[in-house]
């Protein structure tokens, strides 16, 4: 194959996935007008401009029949997402070059805020379970993946690291979790998306609430003490953020050394 042939075939697939993608957030976004046209224009305006949900189908980080917990889930985007994407894949309209669509996937979403849960119901009705509750406190089902994007920073260090201990209690060998975070050693990007996120948390009628963040090397090796395998994927393509996705895998021999004595003394739902 010539250079310029392999070119055009290459922008082909570009354009064909572009293509795929676009049908697949429309389709994501319109169970939201049952949900009241804020919740549409908001499902439609942050699945096309946040780049992560395209990065977790594209690249396969939810993998079919997946056991998955979104913690600060929202209106459930991911929820609908998923759902979306088994029916295409069914239907043959699958993204050609894309891992393996996460048909048969189960979410588990935990919200805090209850216009944001009865938004999630309203749109999917029983396409996931929605849990209204304090991720602090929540209990967390076993999980194949465990999905916290731009949600930490709300609450202290100390709950943090606590969290993410029951995470690590709930992952199932080999579990992932993938955790998106803001590297506040970035400071000029750091500071644009924390602007940003004031301003989406107003917009949408909840209260501001003060941050706690961490530079990402002190989130990977947070990680890494908890017997993750992590890799950092930088995730604010096309908008001025420094946001990263950790991704993390539980290896089968951190698993089975760190596992807590009981699943009450982690909170979790066996």
């Amino acid at each position: 194959m010539s250079a310029r042939h392999s070119a055009r075939h290459s922008a082909c697939n570009s354009t064909a996935s572009d293509d795929g993608w676009r049908s697949l957030r429309e389709a994501a976004s319109a169970p939201y007008r049952a949900s009241g046209r804020f919740s549409w224009h908001f499902a439609r305006g942050k699945l096309g401009m946040d780049p992560v949900f395209r990065h977790l189908l594209r690249h396969g980080l939810i993998a079919p029949q997946a056991a998955v917990l979104d913690i600060g889930c929202g209106q459930g985007l991911l929820a609908s997402l998923l759902q979306t994407a088994a029916l295409h894949a069914q239907q043959g309209r699958w993204p050609q070059g894309w891992a393996p669509a996460p048909a048969g996937a189960q979410l588990t979403g935990i919200e805090l805020m209850q216009k944001d849960v009865d938004r999630a119901r309203a749109a999917l009705n029983d396409a996931a379970q929605f849990v209204c509750g304090d991720m602090r406190q929540a209990p967390f089902p076993a999980s194949d993946v465990v999905v916290i994007l731009d949600v930490l920073h709300y609450i202290t260090i100390a709950e943090q690291d606590a969290l993410l201990d029951r995470v690590r209690a709930v992952l199932r060998p080999g579990g992932r979790l993938l955790l998106r975070v803001g590297d506040a050693a970035s400071r000029r990007g750091f500071r644009a998306s924390q602007w940003v996120d004031h301003l989406v948390t107003f917009v949408r009628g909840h209260r501001v609430m003060p941050v706690f963040c961490r530079p990402l090397a002190a989130w990977t090796a947070r990680l890494q003490a908890l017997g993750f395998e992590v890799e950092p994927r930088p995730m604010s393509q096309g908008t001025p953020f420094a946001n990263v996705l950790l991704v993390g895998r539980l290896t089968d021999t951190a698993h089975a050394a760190g596992r807590s004595p009981t699943w009450a003394a982690a909170g979790v739902q066996p």
